[in-house]
């Protein structure tokens, strides 16, 4: 079992994802998709007049704000679009793809965060965010993923997922991928983005770092860049979950997903 989490179909080789994900299934793989959709979401909300808003909180780490209308564009750009559009490429290719968000028959239930501590642009100190539609996965319902894979689909996840008490929220695909991951018991966890792996010094690709002990991971965010950052506590949170292997892979490169199962990229074990 492996877990591929990609971006949307921005910064990584769409095709050569998709045909590799293909080749993965036909030759046996189980194999569940997670993939995000920030830029395309961002585009499509500049296009309709609610322009994205980002936060970041006091320990760096930099998130999507979401109120109700870019909760509804972020649904829809991912779940309504990107989702069905990876959904169509894979049944092209011969494989019966299967799409669905943490929404769907509660396939990841969600804590929504009453209020977030973000750090204030004008000011520079901490203040208190409300009305915030986002959460942190507390519970992916494996048997669900199971049950679809047994079945001979392959299960697309959206980064949508549900609070106990129905309301949809968007949450960080790399987390979401890493939770995935911990809950079908997966072997290996692949992160495809647009560069290498961790870079020591980003944006010099000769610098990439090409193992991390899986007890160190932490100590790796100094290195982390933007959106590396979730990258890289999704990574340790899968291995703290019981997944043996995370690879950080280069999206854009042909066979991504074998390349990485080879061992390219960095790896953490």
């Amino acid at each position: 079992m492996i877990v591929v989490k990609m971006g949307g179909t921005n910064g990584v080789n769409f095709d050569a994802v998709m045909n590799d994900v293909a080749a993965q299934v036909k030759a046996g793989q189980k194999l569940i998709v997670v993939h995000g959709g920030s830029g395309e979401t961002n585009a499509i909300s500049e296009q309709l007049g609610h322009p994205p808003q980002f936060v970041t909180s006091p320990s760096g780490f930099t998130s999507r704000y979401t109120d109700r209308t870019t909760l509804e564009i972020f649904a829809m750009v991912t779940t309504g679009k990107i989702n069905t559009l990876i959904v169509e490429r894979l049944q092209t290719l011969g494989v019966n793809a299967f799409g669905l968000s943490g929404v769907d028959g509660r396939a990841m239930v969600a804590q929504r965060k009453e209020a977030i501590r973000v750090i204030d642009p004008k000011t520079g100190r901490p203040r208190m965010l409300r009305d915030d539609y986002t959460g942190k996965i507390e519970t992916v319902d494996a048997k669900l993923l199971n049950t679809l894979l047994d079945l001979g689909l392959t299960p697309v996840m959206a980064p949508l997922a549900i609070s106990p008490e129905g309301v949809a929220l968007n949450v960080d695909a790399d987390r979401a991928a890493a939770m995935v991951a911990g809950a079908v018991a997966a072997e290996q966890l692949i992160i495809l983005s647009n560069v290498p792996g961790l870079l020591r010094q980003f944006p010099d690709e000769s610098t990439l770092i090409r193992h991390i002990d899986k007890d160190k991971v932490e100590a790796s965010l100094e290195f982390a860049e933007g959106r590396m950052k979730k990258k890289v506590l999704g990574a340790s949170e899968a291995t703290a979950l019981g997944v043996q292997k995370v690879v950080f892979a280069d999206g854009r490169c042909e066979s991504p997903i074998q390349k990485a199962l080879n061992g390219e990229g960095t790896v953490i074990s």
